[in-house]
């Protein structure tokens, strides 16, 4: 039977595993609540996404997640975890199967260019190697002879095969994919075949989905556990965490003797290349991560009163995106020991899409400054309130469309405050919902820090102490 049949036969079991318990319910609700309907705009008319493209290509029902090309043996390892239902089936972020390491470019990746590949194709494909070498210890050569090799052509959608398969594979960059949204399309085709090694999961992860991907009604077909963190799925940036967890994975991070090696702070980690410099989370730079990164943006030292500051990012000439993005990083500061409140004051209108791919806004308040920060790219989250875990705040705008505006206050605020503000709603009647009994049991959730204090107030207010 084909592979296509057979996982047409397993839709039902998928669809009963996904069901979700009368708990899961009452939570998922109580998060839908909390988030900010945006009104989408389209940038580009094939699609904003990968998924989207390959959708208006007609040839993303042909795909696995949409963008993927199975071998037929990594099909058939796919098909018997889900008639097997094994709980730790390959996922996204978490695939390594039973070819590892056969699956790695140990010796560096080889690829040519078909004769169709325009110069657009030739160009972001370039860049995007260039990108990975950067940072990470992986090579990228040029050549057709090699016996094991990717060909780039210009097909229909954007798609690639899972790591190296031998011989002879092919990556598709069609029409609409001709920008750095190819970094999407390569890093599930190389990072999606590695574990997650203890690894903390990243909302900012460039392998994830949009948080209305797939949908038909333009309402959210995943939500996380912080609904602050919704525009931020969808990622066009890789994250730190990626970084860190494909060098991991290609045994980069051995090239390094920490004895000898740079002693990184804020959670960086030895650059493969030269182990006497570190590669850092998003936000910050300097050799051994204890700097602002070079280039546009400020430090602002943060007092009791709000102060503001403006950014404008793009170019005036042309819609059209552009290859590269241009970034900008500031500093919020204020005393060792204090927390700032962040206040979105300003955000363009016009160019709000999933994953905010074109331009936006990273504030980075959580305690792991290695996270993806929270991003906005649409005026409905202008009002919205963070308030940081540590006494810097890194904000980081990016662009590569037309110019865009932000505009944020900040301030020190006192007390042992963390979340957004104002404060979420609260029950007045303080009456635990029916299921908060089956979710402080099952998932420690008063204690939990997968969610937020809103999702708690609103589902087991009485059982997670917030009644007076």
């Amino acid at each position: 039977m084909a592979i296509r049949e057979k996982f047409i036969r397993l839709r039902e079991r998928i669809k009963a595993k996904l069901t979700l318990s009368p708990a899961r319910k009452a939570l998922l609700g109580e998060i839908l609540k909390q988030i900010v309907h945006v009104k989408r705009d389209r940038i580009q008319e094939k699609g904003d996404s990968i998924e989207e493209i390959n959708e208006n290509s007609d040839i993303g029902e042909l795909l696995y997640q949409s963008d993927i090309v199975l071998t037929h043996q990594q099909a058939k390892e796919i098909v018997e975890d889900i008639e097997g239902d094994k709980e730790d089936r390959a996922k996204r972020q978490a695939f390594r199967n039973r070819n590892y390491p056969r699956t790695l470019w140990s010796n560096g990746v080889y690829y040519y260019f078909h004769r169709n590949a325009t110069p657009e194709v030739r160009s972001v494909f370039a860049k995007g190697a260039k990108l990975w070498m950067k940072d990470t210890c992986i090579d990228f050569f040029e050549s057709n002879s090699a016996p094991d090799k990717i060909r780039v052509f210009k097909q229909n959608g954007c798609w690639s095969y899972i790591g190296r398969i031998g011989g002879q594979q092919d990556l598709s960059l069609g029409h609409g994919c001709e920008s750095p949204d190819w970094l999407d399309q390569f890093a599930k085709q190389t990072t999606a075949t590695n574990e997650n090694y203890g690894i903390t999961y990243d909302y900012g992860s460039i392998m994830h989905y949009g948080a209305n991907s797939a949908s038909q009604n333009g309402r959210p077909t995943m939500v996380p556990h912080d609904p602050k963190y919704v525009e931020t799925l969808g990622s066009p940036i890789i994250s730190f965490y990626e970084l860190l967890m494909i060098n991991t994975h290609y045994e980069c991070t051995k090239n390094c003797n920490p004895a000898t090696s740079a002693q990184c702070k804020m959670g960086g980690f030895p650059h493969p290349r030269d182990c006497k410099r570190c590669i850092c989370p998003s936000g910050y730079g300097g050799r051994l991560c204890d700097q602002r990164p070079a280039g546009c943006g400020t430090v602002h030292h943060a007092t009791a009163q709000y102060q503001s500051f403006h950014d404008q990012l793009g170019h005036a000439t042309g819609q059209r995106p552009r290859e590269d993005m241009d970034f900008c990083h500031y500093w919020i500061t204020a005393p060792q020991g204090s927390k700032i409140e962040i206040k979105i004051a300003g955000l363009s209108r016009g160019s709000a899409v999933n994953g905010c791919r074109y331009w936006g806004v990273e504030i980075k308040t959580h305690a792991d400054q290695r996270l993806t920060g929270y991003r906005f790219c649409a005026p409905e989250h202008i009002g919205v309130r963070l308030v940081s875990n540590f006494h810097i705040v890194p904000i980081i705008t990016y662009n590569r469309i037309y110019p865009t505006t932000v505009n944020i206050q900040y301030r020190i605020v006192g007390g042992n405050v963390g979340g957004p503000m104002p404060q979420p709603r609260t029950n007045n009647n303080c009456v635990d919902n029916q299921e908060c009994s089956t979710l402080v049991r099952t998932k420690n959730f008063c204690h939990n820090r997968s969610y937020t204090t809103s999702v708690k107030r609103g589902l087991c207010p009485r059982a997670c102490g917030f009644c007076h």
